[in-house]
C-alpha cells in the first residue's frame, strides 16, 4: 500500500476539490407523509391536480342573491327578496336562485345555482309576512362580491411548488389543500456522529478533573439538522484504535450517507483518527491538514463511496470546518441551497492579528457607534471555547498572506445569523461578577439584552473614547496617588468626554489552595522556589494593582520590577479572568494568583487579602441620557443591588455606590 505524507496542508479549495473528485453527492428522491416533511425539500415540481377552492363558495356570512336584485337598495329603500332556505359550508346545495328569491349562507359554503354575489348580514334585516319570510337589503352588491370562485386561490394543472422547495408550514398547507397525503422529497442524508478522547464524558455524569463534557457531539447534531440531515450519534470512543476502527467500521456498514468524528485529528501520539480512518477503505484520507484558522488539523477521508469528516476536538475549530466542508455537502443531499449570509461593513476596534500562511475566520463582536457605524471587536475566548461561536455576531475572513488587520481598517464581516442582535446595553472594560449580578436585576425589572465584551479596565477607556461603549467597568490605580479611575478619565484624553459612576469595593488578594498548603503570606513567598504563580493579563486592572505591588517589594529590597518578576514562577503565565486564576489554583496548575475574593469563594479557596479596591462605570457623555444606561444607574443606586452585594464574598457597596463622581469638563 502506498504510504501517505500526513499533515501535507492543503488550501481550502484544494480540500473541496479532493472530496469533489472522489466523492459525488448525487441527491435521491423519496415520499414521506405530508404531517413529517416539516423542513424537507421538494423533490420535483407539484401540480395541482384540483381546483382550490374546488367550487364557488361564499367568503362571508349573508344572503346569496342575484346582483341586479340589489342593485337599487339603500337605507332609506330597501329591497326586500323571499327568503328559501339556508345552505351550510359542507351542505350538497340543492337550491337554485330565482328573481326575487336569496337564500342563506355560511362562509365557505358552496354557491347555489345562479347566484351571483353574496350580501353580507350586517347590511340585511329578517322580516316574517303572510307566513313567508323575506330578507330586506339596505346596501347593493356588484356580480362576484363576496365570493372566491372555483380555482380562484389554485387552479388545476399550476405548478404550485417548484423542485428545491424546502417545505414551511405555509408550504405544507397548500399540499394539504390539493389532498395530498404523501409528497416527493430529497432523501434527508443520514449522518453518523462519533466523539472521541479519553477526556469527554457525556452530559449528566459527574465530572472529574481532567475531563470535560462533549459538547462537539450536541452542537454538530443540530448544525445537521439545520443544513437538512438525520444526525445519529453513535457514542464516545476511547483512544484506541481498535475500538476506533470498530466503530468507523459499524458506521460504514450501516445505513449512513456520512460520517462525522471529532477530536483526534492532530499529529498527537493520542490522536489516532487520521491512521485509522485510512485503513478503511481506497482512498482512504484524501485531506490532512487543511490552511484554515481554526480547524487547520481537519481530516477528510472517502471509503466505501461514503465520506468520512474528522473535524479537530475544539468546538469553535469543529464547528468552523463543519460549516466549510460538511455543511456544503448535507445540504447538497438535501436539496438545499447554501444561506446567503448577510453582510455589514465595520471597523476594527484594535489591531488584529492571524497566523501567516492560514486563510483565518476571526470571529468578533459587533458594537454600534454614535454615528450608526459598527466597531469589530475580536472575540477572545478561543477555539476551545464553546461560548466564542455563541457570543460571536459575525467573522472576518483573513487572506493566507495578512498577519496584521491595522486598529480602523474597515472590513466585511459575515454575519453567524439573519441580523446584528444590537444589545439594549453595551458593557465594554474590565469584567466583574457585579456587573452580571446588576444586569441580571435590571432583566427582572423587564427584559434586557446586554453585551458585555471583556476587554480590561484599560480597553474599556478606549471604547469610551470612541463611544463604543454605553458602559465600560473600570478598576485603574494611580501609582502615584492611589485613587483609583479619576486620574485615568484625564490621562487618557476624556476629561471632556466621560462620566464616572462610583460602582463598589472589591477585595482583591492572593487566591491560594484550602488550608494554604504553602503557608503564603503575601506577595514576597511569591519568590519562593516552590511555589508557582499564575498571573493576569496586560492592560487589565488586576495586573497594574500586582506591578505596583511587585514594584514596592522591588524598592524595599533595592532591585528593579523586571528583576524580580524574573524570580517569579508562572509571572509570564497569564489568565484573563478572576475564574481563570481560581480554577488553576483549584486543580494544582499553580499555588497562588491575584484574584477578587469572590471566585476565591466560590471554588472553595483561601484568600489572603492586599487592598480593597474601587470598581467604577466610565460613561460616555452622549450615552448618559440613554434609557437604559439611566436604568443602570439608578439599579446600580437600588438598596436591592446594596443588598446583592453586601450577600457576595468580596463585593461592598460604598457611600457613593451609583452616585455621579466625575463630570466633563
Amino acid at each position: 500500500m502506498e504510504l501517505k505524507e500526513f499533515h501535507d496542508i492543503v488550501t481550502i479549495g484544494e480540500a473541496r476539490h479532493r472530496l469533489e473528485e472522489h466523492f459525488k453527492a448525487v441527491r435521491v428522491s423519496e415520499e414521506v407523509e405530508l404531517d413529517r416533511a416539516l423542513g424537507r425539500v421538494v423533490a420535483r415540481d407539484i401540480v395541482a391536480g384540483i381546483d382550490v377552492p374546488p367550487f364557488d363558495r361564499a367568503s362571508m356570512d349573508g344572503y346569496a342573491v342575484i346582483a341586479k336584485d340589489t342593485f337599487y337598495a339603500d337605507e332609506e329603500a330597501p329591497v326586500e327578496l323571499e327568503l328559501k332556505g339556508y345552505i351550510r359550508a359542507g351542505d350538497s346545495s340543492h337550491y337554485e336562485i330565482t328573481p326575487g328569491t336569496c337564500i342563506g349562507i355560511a362562509t365557505g359554503a358552496a354557491m347555489p345555482k345562479g347566484a351571483n354575489a353574496v350580501v353580507m348580514v350586517e347590511y340585511t334585516e329578517q322580516v316574517e309576512r303572510d307566513g313567508k319570510k323575506y330578507v330586506r337589503i339596505y346596501k347593493p352588491v356588484a356580480p362576484g362580491e363576496n365570493i372566491m370562485a372555483a380555482g380562484a386561490d389554485i387552479m388545476r394543472g399550476e405548478v404550485v411548488l417548484r423542485e428545491g422547495t424546502r417545505l414551511t408550514p405555509r408550504e405544507i398547507g397548500v399540499l394539504a389543500a390539493l389532498g395530498m397525503r404523501r409528497v416527493p422529497v430529497f432523501h434527508s442524508p443520514k449522518v453518523a456522529i462519533i466523539s472521541t478522547g479519553d477526556e469527554i464524558l457525556p452530559p449528566g455524569e459527574e465530572l472529574s478533573f481532567g475531563k470535560i463534557y462533549d459538547v462537539n457531539a450536541y452542537a454538530i447534531a443540530q448544525a445537521v439538522r439545520e443544513c437538512g440531515g438525520e444526525p445519529v450519534f453513535l457514542g464516545i470512543v476511547r483512544d484506541d484504535p481498535a475500538q476506533l476502527k470498530k466503530k468507523l467500521e459499524e458506521a460504514l456498514a450501516g445505513d449512513y450517507d456520512i460520517v462525522i468524528t471529532s477530536g483526534g485529528t492532530s499529529a498527537g501520539v493520542g490522536d489516532l483518527s487520521y491512521r485509522v480512518i485510512d485503513e478503511l477503505g481506497e482512498p482512504g484520507i484524501i485531506v490532512h491538514g487543511v490552511a484554515i484558522k481554526p480547524g487547520k488539523p481537519t481530516i477528510i477521508g472517502v471509503a466505501r463511496g461514503k465520506p468520512i469528516f474528522g473535524l479537530p476536538g475544539y468546538p469553535t475549530s469543529a464547528m468552523i470546518t463543519f460549516d466549510v466542508f460538511v455543511a456544503p455537502v448535507i445540504r447538497r443531499l438535501a436539496g438545499l441551497e447554501a444561506p446567503e449570509r448577510k453582510r455589514v461593513r465595520a471597523r476594527t476596534a484594535m489591531k488584529f492579528y492571524s497566523a501567516g500562511g492560514r486563510y483565518e475566520y476571526k470571529l468578533v463582536h459587533l458594537v454600534k457607534g454614535s454615528d450608526g457605524s459598527y466597531s469589530a471587536y475580536p472575540v477572545l475566548t478561543g477555539s476551545g471555547a464553546i461560548t466564542t461561536l455563541a457570543e460571536a455576531d459575525g467573522y472576518i475572513e483573513i487572506p493566507e498572506n495578512v498577519e496584521i488587520l491595522g486598529e480602523g481598517e474597515e472590513h466585511e464581516v459575515i454575519l453567524l445569523s439573519e441580523s446584528i442582535r444590537i444589545a439594549d446595553l453595551t458593557i465594554i472594560g474590565s469584567h466583574c461578577i457585579g456587573v452580571d449580578l446588576l444586569v441580571s436585576l435590571m432583566s427582572k425589572e423587564r427584559p434586557l439584552k446586554a453585551k458585555i465584551i471583556n476587554v480590561g479596565s484599560s480597553g474599556g477607556l478606549a471604547a469610551v473614547r470612541k463611544g463604543e461603549s454605553d458602559i465600560s467597568g473600570t478598576h485603574l490605580i494611580d501609582e502615584a496617588t492611589g485613587e483609583y479611575n479619576i486620574p485615568f478619565i484625564h490621562r487618557l484624553g476624556l476629561a471632556d468626554r466621560a462620566y464616572l459612576v462610583r460602582g463598589y469595593d472589591r477585595e482583591q488578594g492572593l487566591v491560594v489552595a484550602k488550608g494554604n498548603p504553602k503557608g503564603i503570606k503575601g506577595v514576597a513567598d511569591l519568590l519562593r522556589e516552590d511555589v508557582r504563580f499564575i498571573n493576569r493579563n496586560p492592560g487589565s486592572g488586576t495586573r497594574v494593582l500586582f506591578d505596583l505591588e511587585l514594584k514596592k517589594l522591588a524598592e524595599e529590597r533595592g532591585v528593579s520590577l523586571t528583576e524580580l518578576a524574573r524570580e517569579i514562577k508562572g509571572y509570564e503565565v497569564e489568565a484573563k479572568s478572576h475564574s481563570a486564576i481560581a480554577a488553576a489554583v483549584a486543580y494544582g496548575r499553580a499555588d497562588a494568583g491575584l484574584a477578587i475574593r469572590t471566585v476565591a469563594e466560590q471554588y472553595d479557596l483561601d484568600f489572603i487579602p492586599l487592598r480593597e479596591e474601587k470598581y467604577d462605570f466610565a460613561i460616555p457623555k452622549e450615552k448618559m441620557a440613554k434609557p437604559e444606561v439611566e436604568r443602570f444607574i439608578t439599579t446600580l443606586a437600588s438598596e436591592e443591588f446594596r443588598k446583592l452585594l453586601r450577600e457576595t464574598p468580596g463585593l461592598s457597596p460604598n457611600e457613593e455606590t451609583g452616585k455621579v463622581i466625575y463630570r466633563p469638563e
